[in-house]
């Protein structure tokens, strides 16, 4: 019996390295909404971001676990042939969120994708963003994000900037770039337009 158990949790283990190291390869494949960096303060960094195109769907909610979930499966079913040509088009990264009262999910469009060459969602509440060319001041943190971390590292962000004499707007962002089954090496940031 102890024998059996010793190999299931051996095959466990083993699946288990197998999937967080195809996460990590995977990554590494993903197109990514590209930035240019200023100037970096050791724990905050200045970035400027170019022109882009990004798919969108806004949920009246400020509960960052209720959109991240719903607007994922919103937006996942369109790239994955939840559109008027029953196409694929492949995920980008980070998974972009607005932080306010209504938040908005975003995925990049990839780049071989203009407006008019994108296929029609089949969910009218998709809608196509062109964010502008933006500097921001961005926060880092590890593990999985929920409302109190955000916060957290919202507030530190606001603080560093306040210590540098940067001023910001208030539009807040929220960027994460794992899979919900990747473990290891998570990385999420905080934004903020200046």
């Amino acid at each position: 019996m102890i024998k059996i158990i010793l190999i299931v949790l051996g095959i466990t283990i083993v699946a288990f390295i197998a999937v967080q190291i195809f996460a990590m390869n995977s990554q590494n494949k993903i197109e990514s909404y590209s930035y240019t960096l200023e100037k970096s303060f050791g724990t905050f960094e200045i970035r400027s971001y170019k022109a882009s195109l990004f798919t969108s769907v806004k949920l009246p909610s400020k509960d960052y676990k209720k959109v991240s979930s719903k607007g994922f499966s919103i937006l996942a079913e369109y790239i994955f042939g939840g559109n008027d040509k029953n196409e694929k088009i492949s995920m980008t990264s980070p998974v972009t969120i607005s932080l306010e009262d209504t938040m908005t999910m975003m995925f990049l469009v990839p780049k071989k994708f203009n407006k008019e060459s994108l296929p029609k969602p089949n969910q009218s509440i998709i809608e196509f963003t062109e964010e502008p060319e933006k500097t921001v001041a961005e926060i880092t943190f590890g593990g999985w994000a929920n409302d109190e971390n955000i916060q957290v590292y919202k507030k530190k962000l606001i603080n560093l900037l306040k210590e540098e004499g940067i001023k910001h707007t208030d539009k807040f962002s929220f960027l994460g770039y794992n899979p919900p089954f990747e473990v290891f090496n998570r990385k999420n940031e905080i934004i903020v337009e200046l």
